[in-house]
């Protein structure tokens, strides 16, 4: 049973994908990450010996710090953070305890290189509709918290992705991020980061039913459509559509975690009948 301090991946898990999930910090040793490279959904790696320095980047933030078994590094860390005003607690049983109940875990050999800020950069054409906002919101929800998405003009994607070390995604070209086959960009990434939750699989068939002009797919595909053409029209700046776009999944995700049997009826019937 966790201690006041802890918190059990039973419960991370359901943090993790929301908005308000709080800075997951792997301090594991780099033998032990070495042994596994792989993190959990959403969590950043720090130097347990720089602390000092990168613990102010958390201020106002709260914390759940990560090591391997969840003993002394993480508990040490967590405490570092709480006298200095950031509410922190350590994943119980650490990194084991979290594959050992097969929960996921995302491969650091896929991610791009990592900016001066610590930032994975991504890049894309411009005017995002459904994949180029739902990939975004998979990988600050799961991946990358940080992560930065550039959209520029289509020819210059790959270009701005070697000048700028980018990952390109989304695009009609030979890159590891696009669609494959009847796949979307989306369904890509959901696989190939280790995802595959059955609330990110409905979405993704969701999210492919829009962007593929396979409505019939799924029912809420046509709602998609429609919020993503409308928030389209409502944005000129890319970045300003992003930001309405992660609500949007915010929402289209937890429907299909948590709300997928519930109905609404009003009003519920003639008085009477």
């Amino acid at each position: 049973m966790s201690s006041f301090l802890e918190i059990s991946p039973d419960k991370l898990i359901r943090l993790i994908g929301t908005p308000n999930c709080p800075a997951l910090i792997d301090v594991r040793t780099d033998e032990d990450f070495e042994a596994d490279p792989r993190l959990v959904p959403g969590s950043v790696r720090r130097d347990y010996r720089t602390l000092d320095r990168w613990a102010g980047s958390l201020a106002g933030l709260t914390a759940i710090v990560i090591c391997q078994r969840g003993q002394k590094l993480s508990h040490g860390v967590a405490a570092w953070l709480r006298q200095a005003g950031i509410p922190a607690d350590s994943l119980e049983g650490g990194f084991e305890a979290w594959t050992a109940q097969n929960l996921p875990a995302v491969p650091v050999m896929l991610l791009p290189p990592r900016n001066g800020s610590g930032q994975t950069v991504w890049v894309t054409r411009a005017r995002p509709k459904i994949d180029r906002i739902a990939c975004p919101w998979l990988i600050r929800r799961f991946v990358d918290p940080n992560a930065m998405f550039l959209f520029v003009p289509p020819s210059e994607v790959e270009m701005v992705a070697d000048r700028f070390g980018a990952a390109p995604f989304d695009i009609d070209a030979d890159v590891r991020w696009s669609h494959r086959g009847e796949l979307c960009t989306f369904d890509v990434m959901v696989e190939e980061f280790g995802l595959s939750s059955p609330a990110l699989l409905r979405l993704a068939t969701i999210v492919r039913a829009a962007d593929t002009a396979r409505l019939d797919l799924a029912p809420e595909a046509p709602g998609l459509l429609a919020a993503s053409l409308g928030l389209s029209r409502m944005y000129a700046d890319d970045q300003e559509q992003l930001e309405a776009g992660l609500l949007l999944y915010d929402a289209f995700y937890r429907w299909c975690r948590d709300a997928t049997d519930e109905t609404h009826n009003w009003p519920a019937g003639k008085k009477g009948a």
